[in-house]
């Protein structure tokens, strides 16, 4: 069966990259060899790769020392049947943070604040899955392999943006919470609630309200502070024109 003309498989990966808080991380035993599967908490990498906090007394990052190969399964969570949500199965190779980790860090807090208590714990690592393909499940005749370059960010060019993001997302925080909350709800059609930015990048913006987040995508690309900036102030225009023409009817 072909999948239906309005399927996007790689726009669907991306999301669930993007939204996924928690997922099941499978590693090989030492030893044995067998499969061993865990409920670990992530959040995203600017190219949607996965980041990860995990504790080295843990079976699964002993493991990842011993062989860093390693698939995590994320899904979409609907009433009733899980089985009719959409769901990934990312297979990569667990990396230790290295020069990147003040920006791991940054974004991991960003999507779980409370591991604020225990990221200086010594035996606490932060680790980012290099991915080397994924498997997508979206129901029936929506089976798909993906290679990584369909389903991570291409951030080549976009240097200016990445240095800019910090910064951003702490004045969005700080000045636009209300622009934060037409987003969700004009925009995504979300609840209203307590919306904060957890992080940005060339093709969308990612929003958080507790453990609920949200994907808003680009209708461009962006790569500069600048061109966030005008595209940020655009989809806010978007957003209170939708809200105006919803209080007219």
């Amino acid at each position: 069966m072909q999948p239906t003309p309005d399927f996007d498989p790689a726009k669907l990966a991306k999301s669930l990259l993007r939204r996924s808080r928690q997922g099941a991380l499978a590693t090989l035993m030492v030893g044995s060899g067998g499969p061993y599967c865990s409920l670990v908490n992530l959040a995203s990498h600017p190219d949607g790769s996965p980041i990860l906090l995990i504790s080295g007394l843990a079976v699964h990052t002993r493991n990842i020392f011993a062989d860093p190969r390693v698939s995590l399964m994320l899904d979409e969570r609907v009433a009733c049947d899980p089985l009719e949500g959409a769901r990934i199965m990312l297979s990569g190779r667990a990396e230790p943070a290295g020069d990147e980790k003040q920006l791991l860090q940054r974004r991991y807090l960003a999507a779980h604040p409370s591991a604020e208590a225990f990221v200086s714990f010594k035996d606490f690592s932060f680790y980012r899955i290099r991915p080397t393909g994924t498997h997508l499940v979206a129901g029936f005749g929506r089976i798909v392999d993906l290679k990584p370059e369909q389903f991570l960010t291409d951030l080549s060019g976009a240097e200016d943006l990445l240095a800019a993001e910090e910064g951003a997302v702490e004045h969005m925080n700080a000045d636009h919470r209300e622009a934060m909350n037409l987003y969700a709800t004009r925009l995504l059609g979300a609840p209203a609630g307590d919306w904060r930015c957890t992080g940005c990048d060339p093709e969308g913006l990612d929003m958080q309200d507790g453990q609920t987040a949200l994907r808003l995508d680009f209708p461009e690309r962006v790569t500069d502070g600048t061109a966030l900036r005008k595209m940020l102030v655009r989809l806010a225009g978007d957003a209170r024109k939708r809200m105006d023409q919803s209080e007219s009817l």
